[in-house]
């Protein structure tokens, strides 16, 4: 075996994610939104990027000011759109400035703006990036072919969550929230810290905060001006809207689309319907018929209308790509048993539509035709790299793929759209960025391989990580973490991620197990799991590590455990239901299910999955891990998010009681300002400190006079 070097963990601060991208209408150009870490600051800084889609030059940064997303060009192509949070406009901010009881461009009083930009700390909505005295987020738009730093288009106090343009690009369709005289004094007390006051029965959403009862309208604004006329019948509703936005859409026919919620109890289901209305304000129309989770509604030349639809009783069935054409909707994808891969885009060229899905543990391209037909797109991809996003040019003529790859890191890539469907990689395919270069060049990244074994008469599948000075022929079993993805509707694929590199530089090698429940692999693969958490990924999960220690690459006494979200649920059954573990660090979870609702902000998914605890306890009982915590003896690095509503903090902290009362070593890290994530840098790399602390303290392989930090119960 060769040396290793270890990757130092704030190298973290080198590692750069891409968010978004957009094609220009024309296939020149491509702009897409990387998120960099501010070592000084420690924060993360999301910027603009325009590249040219032959790929003759780098990147060129746009933005130089912190905060930018949802990139989208102007149909000419000559303006590029996009949110950000940033500092008013010099032009809005010079000259005298009316202070009487004259209108402003958003509906509201001078008196009441003035008084706004002294307390920016705003209401709890979508973007919680805007604390006290930060600005909110708001449109911005770049003339390309002029030149000069962005101009803002909008001014609104509550902010702007998505837009769109009109298809003569003089105006915008914007969503914005629009309170009422009363709902704007109640936030003011909010945020003065008075009372939480709801009525709500989604009372929280994580990532969003505390809810209200204040309504998103999609408003029509003038690009030149932002001046803009509120659509009365475009309005938001549903359990989710705070979290997921109207989705608005201007059509090639002068209609905009929307995604909204308008039924009895809106808080109490996840459907949401497709909608369609005139830029007047005038022919709204419900386009779906409440049987669906519908979302990003993308119109097609001649007027139809491609969507997402979920089945909103059932998660663990695969969504499909529909189609409306005028006179009613049908999936284009059911016949592939595969589901639209998590806020995957769809795109049109002519009558086709494309889409990401997750098939067999890798998120493919497919194309749909009107009869139903799917093909599966982009051999080039190959078997060891991710597609993390995707977009087509408005005359169909390039892509744009963000493809993810555990050794050359995170990439834009642009390739001819009639050569998607190719064999070999053709001569378009151009790799347009290097983001992560200083890592990938400076450090050894990990080799990946795909592994099956048997479970229950299944064959699973998972992705294994090791360094390269690794053979795996040669040498005796290693150190094995094992990765837990969360959902459990979800999967695993190669990609590259900064952790997997820390640990496999440390000499572990890393499985990552696609168990049941996940989406990858079709309809029956996934139900397996639906409200019988605990039983099969548990099966499959321990099968993957015996399947290892059989090749002889994993040592039985030294696996250790690690996973967000269902990666943390998962690993309470493992600690209370066997030994697999040396040690376990289960983040992020829930182990108590009956706790659990009401707490959370997942009581729709959770009754749809499980009932409600006072009519299913025994359902309920038999998915909380916490009701056999006396069987726990696998040492507990529990982790959790102060802030954290969709696993509450409160469930972390059961698990590490119980688990300390039993005299089992335990730590409780929380981060209290976290959501259902590990976000800001430092605290990603405490997480990996965390970690690696916790395996070496109790590796068996230790020698015994190291063990200087012993447990004291």
């Amino acid at each position: 075996m060769t040396d290793r070097t270890e990757i130092p963990l704030d190298a973290f601060y080198d590692a750069t994610r891409i968010t978004d991208v957009a094609v220009s209408p024309g296939g020149d150009r491509v702009a897409f939104a990387a998120t960099e870490y501010d070592q000084a600051a420690d924060e993360a800084v999301t910027s603009l990027f325009v590249a040219p889609a032959d790929g003759s030059r780098d990147p060129h940064r746009l933005t130089t000011v912190a905060g930018a997303s949802n990139p989208a060009w102007s149909p000419s192509g000559n303006e590029l759109a996009f949110l950000a949070a940033r500092e008013t406009d010099v032009e809005r901010r010079v000259g005298w400035q009316d202070r009487d009881d004259e209108a402003t461009d958003d509906g509201t009083d001078d008196e009441t703006d003035a008084a706004e930009s002294d307390e920016q700390d705003g209401d709890e909505g979508p973007d919680e990036s805007a604390g006290d005295d930060e600005p909110k987020q708001q449109l911005w738009m770049f003339d390309l072919a002029r030149g000069g730093d962005a101009r803002q288009v909008t001014d609104r106090d509550e902010g702007v969550r998505d837009f769109d343009w009109s298809p003569d690009g003089d105006r915008f369709v914007i969503a914005a929230r629009d309170p009422t005289d009363e709902e704007r004094d109640s936030l003011e007390r909010r945020r003065d810290g008075g009372p939480i006051e709801t009525t709500r029965l989604q009372h929280k959403i994580d990532g969003v905060g505390w809810t209200d009862d204040v309504t998103t309208y999609l408003f029509v604004a003038d690009r030149e001006t932002g001046e803009s006329e509120r659509l009365d019948d475009a309005y938001g509703g549903g359990a989710f809207e705070d979290l997921y936005g109207l989705e608005p859409r201007w059509g090639p026919t002068d209609r905009i689309a929307f995604t909204a919620y308008r039924g009895d109890r809106p808080d109490d289901t996840a459907v949401r319907d497709v909608y369609a209305i005139d830029p007047d304000g005038d022919g709204l129309e419900r386009l779906t018929d409440g049987d669906l989770t519908c979302s990003m509604p993308r119109w097609r030349a001649d007027g139809a209308i491609g969507f997402v639809g979920q089945d909103p009783e059932n998660a663990y069935r695969p969504s499909e790509a529909y189609v409306h054409d005028g006179e009613g909707y049908r999936s284009l994808t059911e016949s592939l048993d595969r589901t639209i891969a998590y806020r995957g885009e769809i795109a049109w060229i002519d009558d086709a539509l494309y889409a990401l899905v997750g098939d067999d543990a890798r998120t493919r391209l497919v194309r749909a035709d009107e009869s139903g037909a799917v093909e599966r797109l982009f051999e080039t991809q190959g078997d060891d790299r991710a597609i993390a996003g995707f977009d087509v040019s408005a005359d169909g003529s390039t892509a744009a793929l963000v493809l993810s790859h555990p050794r050359e890191g995170i990439d834009v890539y642009s390739v001819a759209a009639d050569d998607l469907d190719a064999s070999t990689e053709p001569d378009s395919f151009r790799r347009l960025s290097r983001l992560n270069e200083s890592l990938t060049d400076e450090f050894t990244m990990p080799e990946v391989r795909r592994v099956e074994w048997e479970s229950d008469d299944w064959t699973i599948d998972g992705v294994v990580y090791h360094d390269p000075s690794i053979d795996f022929d040669a040498d005796g079993p290693h150190s094995l973490v094992v990765a837990i993805h969360g959902g459990p509707m979800s999967y695993d694929e190669p990609e590259f991620t900064f952790a997997h590199a820390a640990l496999t530089s440390r000499g572990y090698v890393i499985l990552r197990p696609n168990y049941r429940g996940g989406t990858s692999r079709g309809r029956e693969f996934a139900e397996v799991l639906e409200g019988r958490w605990g039983t099969a990924e548990v099966d499959d999960i321990v099968a993957g590590v015996e399947s290892l220690v059989d090749r002889g690459w994993a040592d039985p006494d030294r696996v250790f455990g690690y996973g967000l979200s269902y990666g943390g649920i998962a690993q309470g059954y493992l600690v209370t239901r066997t030994d697999l573990f040396a040690a376990a660090a289960p983040e992020h979870g829930i182990y108590d299910l009956r706790s659990l609702f009401g707490t959370d902000d997942s009581h729709v998914w959770l009754e749809a999955e499980f009932g409600l605890p006072w009519e299913d306890s025994e359902t309920f009982d038999a998915a909380s891990a916490l009701l056999d915590a006396d069987a726990i003896d696998t040492p507990l690095l529990v982790m959790a998010g102060g802030q954290d509503w969709r696993c509450p903090p409160s469930q972390s902290e059961q698990l590490y009681v119980a688990a300390r009362k039993q005299g089992v070593d335990a730590k409780l890290v929380v981060y209290p300002d976290e959501h259902h994530n590990v976000g800001d840098p430092d605290r990603a790399i405490h997480r990996l400190e965390q970690l690696l602390e916790w395996y070496e303290k109790h590796d068996p392989a230790r020698d015994d006079q190291s063990r200087s930090d012993e447990f004291e119960a």
